[in-house]
C-alpha cells in the first residue's frame, strides 16, 4: 500500500478483500466496462461525473493491510461541544411531521468537530483499512481533504444478474443485546426498513428474505436480515443505485419529494457532510460493489467531522436517540484511538 501518493481511494468487499486506487484519477458519468472504477457521489446523488478511475490500482486483503501496520499512532485531536438543543428543534420538527401524516420515518444526522495538530490523513487512512469484515473499510482521501471509514452497511452487491443486499436498523450497546432482540420499537423500526426494501425490489425478480438476525459489532449491535436476488433482466449499477438510495435505513418513509427536500434540510442545518450515507462504490471488471457510506469520518485540513445518524418514528424519545447518536459516534472514534 502506497500511503504517499496525494489520492487514494479503496473497498474492501464481502470476501476480504481490497481494491486500492491511485490517483490522478479521471472523472466520467460511466465506468470503464474493462476497467476498474470508484463510484464517489454525494447524498443527493448530484454530481454528473461519479466515476472516478484510478490510474493505477492495488489488491490485497485486510488482513495483509492491517499487517503492515506495525506501529499504528492513534489520532490525537480534542473534540468540541455538542449543541443539544439544535437536535431537539429538528427532532421535535420531525414528530409534528410524524404526528401530521407527512412521515412515517426520517434519519436526521449530528456532526460532532475536533481540530487535529496537523494533518490526520495518515492516521485516518492506518485506522480505517485496519477494520475488517462484517465491517467495509472505505475511503476517498485527497492531499487535504477526504472521507473514509468501516461501514457495516452494504447497499448491494451484484454479480452479472445476482444481487445481495440488506436491511440493517435498530441499535443497541452490546451488553444489552438480550432486551435489544425483544424491544419493540426497535423491532418496529427494522421491520419498516426491511418491508420498505422489499418493495423496491418486487418488480426485479423473486426474492430471497433471510432470518432477522443480531450483528456484533463489537462495542455495538444491530438487526439485519439480508436479501438475495436473480434479476429478471440486466440492470445498470447506477439505475440500482437511484433505486436502492437511499436506503431505508438513511432515507425518508415515505420517499417523496416533500420528504427526501425536508431531510436534506435538516441535515444541512445539523451540519451533515454532504457524502455522509451516500452510496460508495466499486466496479471491478464487470461486478459491482457498493457500501452506504456511513461510520466514518469527514476531514480537510486541521478539521475533522464524525456524523452519525439515527432513525425517528412515532415511537422515538429524545433521550434514547440522542444516546444512540453518542453511541455510534463511540464506535468511530475507537477506530481511530483504540483504548
Amino acid at each position: 500500500m502506497e500511503k504517499k501518493s496525494d489520492s487514494i481511494a479503496w473497498l474492501a468487499k464481502q470476501d476480504g478483500t481490497v481494491v486500492m486506487g491511485y490517483g490522478p484519477f479521471a472523472a466520467s458519468a460511466e465506468p470503464c466496462p474493462a476497467d476498474v472504477s470508484f463510484y464517489v457521489q454525494n447524498f443527493g446523488l448530484e454530481d454528473p461525473l461519479p466515476w472516478k478511475t484510478p490510474s493505477r490500482i492495488e489488491r490485497t486483503t485486510t488482513l495483509k493491510l492491517a499487517s503492515q501496520i506495525r506501529n499504528f499512532i492513534p489520532l490525537e485531536c480534542k473534540w468540541s461541544p455538542l449543541d443539544a438543543a439544535r437536535f431537539a428543534e429538528v427532532f421535535q420538527e420531525i414528530m409534528n411531521s410524524i404526528n401530521g401524516g407527512i412521515l412515517e420515518k426520517t434519519v436526521p444526522v449530528v456532526t460532532e468537530i475536533a481540530k487535529t495538530l496537523g494533518s490526520p490523513r495518515e492516521a485516518i487512512l492506518e485506522a480505517m483499512i485496519r477494520q475488517a469484515h462484517p465491517l467495509y473499510s472505505y475511503g476517498w482521501l485527497g492531499p487535504g481533504s477526504g472521507f473514509a471509514g468501516a461501514t457495516p452497511e452494504l447497499l448491494f452487491a451484484l454479480r452479472g444478474k445476482h444481487l445481495e443486499t440488506m436491511a440493517l436498523a435498530g441499535t443497541a450497546r452490546s451488553e444489552d443485546r438480550d432486551v435489544f432482540a425483544v424491544d419493540e420499537k426497535e423491532i418496529r423500526e427494522h421491520e419498516y426498513v426491511a418491508q420498505a426494501l422489499v418493495d423496491k425490489m418486487l418488480d426485479l425478480g423473486s426474492v430471497h428474505r433471510c432470518s432477522r438476525k443480531i450483528l456484533d459489532l463489537g462495542s455495538i449491535v444491530h438487526f439485519l436480515t439480508t436479501f438475495q436476488m436473480d434479476l429478471e433482466s440486466t440492470h445498470a449499477p447506477e439505475s440500482l443505485i437511484r433505486r436502492f438510495h437511499p436506503t431505508p435505513a438513511l432515507g425518508p418513509l415515505p420517499r417523496t419529494d416533500q420528504t427526501m427536500a425536508l431531510l436534506l434540510e435538516w441535515r444541512q442545518r445539523l451540519g451533515c457532510p454532504a457524502e455522509f450515507g451516500a452510496p460508495f462504490g466499486l466496479w471491478d471488471q464487470g461486478e459491482f460493489h457498493a457500501v452506504v457510506a456511513i461510520r466514518g469520518v469527514w476531514w480537510k485540513k486541521q478539521e475533522l467531522k464524525l456524523p452519525a445518524g439515527c432513525g425517528i418514528i412515532e415511537a422515538s424519545r429524545l433521550v434514547n436517540e440522542w444516546r444512540e447518536l453518542r453511541l455510534k459516534r463511540e464506535s468511530v472514534k475507537s477506530f481511530l484511538s483504540p483504548g
